[in-house]
């Protein structure tokens, strides 16, 4: 994002206005938001059963716990069984 201007230059702008982050900072929050509303559904349970797994969670509470945060994404997907998150985890 640095050296010429993007389609979220007036985000970053606001963002610097408003709080005390500076460009390079408002920047990375920028893309890390972004990113995070990129993220696939698929790309999502992979990565909160990967996180709850490092808690130590088994996997009968993360699938509960999996399915209970996917219709509070942005975009909540369609609604998944536990058997369809575990395929998306193990293929």
């Amino acid at each position: 994002m640095s050296g010429r201007r993007n389609h979220y230059d007036d985000l970053v702008d606001h963002l610097v206005r408003s709080t005390s982050l500076g460009r390079g900072e408002a920047a990375r929050v920028v893309l890390d938001v972004l990113a995070y509303f990129d993220e696939t559904t698929e790309e999502f349970v992979r990565r909160r059963h990967r996180e709850l797994q490092s808690r130590g969670l088994r996997n009968e509470a993360i699938f509960e716990r999996i399915a209970e945060e996917l219709p509070h994404r942005a975009v909540a997907p369609p609604e998944l069984s536990v058997r369809q998150l575990r395929r998306i985890v193990y293929g």
